[in-house]
């Protein structure tokens, strides 16, 4: 462990202490919420859906052929067992949408319904990805010594937030798509002009952060890097990670095999299996595929999806643990709030376009799913 690392341990053990402490004071502590315990799922199939409680608030349903009449009962009438929540420190819309509130009350209602919870840190106040890691407005710190004490004391909160609610997440993300690293500048691997020095210990400090923060609240979630581009090989990076001290229990990656890549889907979702398998086998942990979507219009999009699902499942779910369809809820129109105005996002103004690999197609105010793509 380098002397970060062993720094960054000593911040997490305190932000927990201090979180937990105290306890023992209060002499009629409030119960904690009636929520039944969910199994753990063998297989995940699932479904992100953040954008739900914005489209519910301005009066848009959910329902299907087979008699659901909210966005759980038709997510489970499709056969989805699990739901993903990203968290966002500071969101943009005044709603809070993806912060903490909103995630624990959406996790709430996954866990009533008998679904199980991945939670996605981003640890940003908008998307993270490859393209952007922006730090939050409201953390100071812009050295990865600085932040990692923002990334645990954020995490702790989230997470035990969550379970007061009841809610016990099967998995936890740190980081979203953190290819080249977190929080930029501070946790950034490489620029332009080659790897940053530094670079791989820095994001590791970050990374680790998180990871302890979380099992310290869930030791027993899977706690896991994500990466993008799941046809890749991907296996340097991890290798990476691990050599400058990072843990991983299981890894997540994204798959877009009709928007990512070259050479047609088919041949990125042959390629994709191809190294789910060989980073199951190198690093003896599973791989789950986070994030999943296909263009919506395309007459092949059932057939993309079909044969990844049924491509990954083969494998067995001690290589591949699952698949989440990445925001199916929509139907290739609506937009959420802040992609309609020009706003601050990623340091600039500009306003982004409706997501187009959606799964639902809408009558008025009711979206029901696609039968051609789920």
């Amino acid at each position: 462990m380098n002397r970060l690392s062993r720094i960054v341990s000593a911040l997490v053990l305190c932000v927990v202490f201090c979180a937990c402490g105290g306890s023992e004071n209060k002499e009629n502590p409030t119960p904690g919420p009636e929520i039944k315990p969910v199994p753990e799922v063998d297989f995940a199939w699932g479904a992100d859906i953040g954008w739900v409680s914005e489209m519910e608030k301005a009066g848009m349903r959910f329902t299907d052929s087979k008699g659901g009449t909210e966005i759980f009962s038709v997510l489970k009438n499709l056969g989805m067992n699990s739901v993903r929540l990203r968290v966002w420190v500071n969101p943009l819309d005044a709603n809070g949408w993806s912060g903490k509130d909103d995630v624990v009350a959406m996790a709430k209602r996954a866990a009533s319904a008998g679904m199980a919870v991945m939670i996605d840190f981003h640890y940003s106040d908008f998307f993270a990805d490859p393209s952007y890691q922006d730090i939050p407005s409201a953390w100071p710190g812009k050295t990865a010594m600085a932040l990692t004490g923002n990334v645990a004391s954020h995490t702790t909160e989230v997470l035990t937030a969550l379970k007061e609610a009841g809610v016990t997440p099967q998995w936890i993300q740190i980081g979203n798509e953190t290819r080249n690293g977190m929080l930029w500048p501070a946790g950034q691997l490489w620029t332009s002009s080659g790897d940053i020095a530094g670079g791989w210990n820095n994001f590791e400090a970050l990374y680790m952060s998180g990871y302890n923060a979380a099992k310290a609240i869930f030791p027993n979630a899977a706690v896991m890097p994500h990466l993008n581009h799941a046809y890749e090989d991907n296996e340097w990076w991890f290798s990476k990670l691990k050599a400058a001290g990072g843990k991983f229990d299981m890894i997540a990656l994204s798959h877009y095999p009709m928007s990512d890549g070259n050479g047609g889907w088919q041949a990125l979702n042959t390629s994709a299996v191809t190294n789910i398998k060989k980073l199951a086998a190198k690093f003896g942990v599973k791989v789950v595929v986070s994030e999943f979507g296909v263009k919506q219009k395309d007459s092949q999009a059932g057939q993309c999806t079909a044969a990844f699902m049924d491509a990954v499942k083969a494998l067995g779910s001690n290589v591949c643990s699952g698949i989440f369809y990445w925001e199916p809820e929509v139907d290739g129109t609506w937009k959420p709030a802040v992609y309609s105005k020009s706003v601050k996002k990623h340091g600039k103004d500009e306003e982004w376009n409706a997501y187009d690999m959606g799964a639902f197609t809408r009558s008025g105010s009711t979206f029901s799913p696609n039968p051609a793509i789920l």
